[in-house]
């Protein structure tokens, strides 16, 4: 799992063996086949670029083709112990009611997202006026697929007015990890393990 992105390589050590999950957005499929060739685990996948369902599909994943704004709806109450969604809430039009979905089809659910109020993304603004161009966020504001610049703060008022509970929480900085200590402004990515 040492290949994989560091938010993913955090949810893969955390789902447990021989489950089942569904990743929604799971793009290339590099989640789902690490965890099915290296934990045992039956991993469904939800993407919505074909470009990225037939890299799945070549790597024997089974994917379809769906959104998730609408298409969760189709998937059975707790037919999965786990629902994914990484790096992919901030492209959602409603992450509320994505979150529900999530939570109704998943035990539990994993979700990670770019922190936009991390200290880089403050002083772009503050000083340029401009939202910034990152290695971890590499294209303009009019490029970008990101329609909600979510924060860690915004992220864990979300989760409390839902009634959800947060069972795991890990923040990276780059592609390291780092405490929780003032993640709102230090991290860059944060991923969170949620169940009802």
């Amino acid at each position: 799992m040492n290949a994989l992105r560091p938010d993913l390589a955090i949810i893969a050590a955390n789902v447990a063996p021989g489950c089942r999950v569904l990743d929604v957005g799971c793009g290339d499929g590099a989640l789902m086949a690490a965890l099915r060739d290296e934990r045992g685990i039956d991993a469904r996948g939800m993407e919505l670029d074909p470009h990225n369902v037939a890299l799945c599909v070549a790597r024997g994943l089974s994917v379809i083709q769906g959104d998730a704004d609408s298409d969760l709806v189709e998937y059975p109450d707790a037919g999965f112990d786990y629902a994914i969604l990484s790096q992919t809430l901030q492209t959602t039009k409603r992450p509320d009611r994505v979150l529900d979905e999530l939570l109704r089809i998943g035990r539990k659910a994993f979700v990670s997202f770019p922190n936009f109020a991390h200290w880089r993304v403050r002083a772009s603004l503050m000083w340029h006026g401009r939202m910034p161009v990152t290695r971890l966020l590499p294209v303009a504001w009019y490029e970008t697929p990101n329609i909600h610049h979510v924060t860690v703060s915004d992220f864990r008022d979300l989760v409390r007015a839902r009634g959800l509970t947060v069972e795991g929480a890990w923040f990276l900085s780059g592609d390291q990890r780092i405490s929780a200590a003032a993640a709102s402004w230090r991290a860059e990515h944060a991923v969170f393990l949620l169940s009802r």
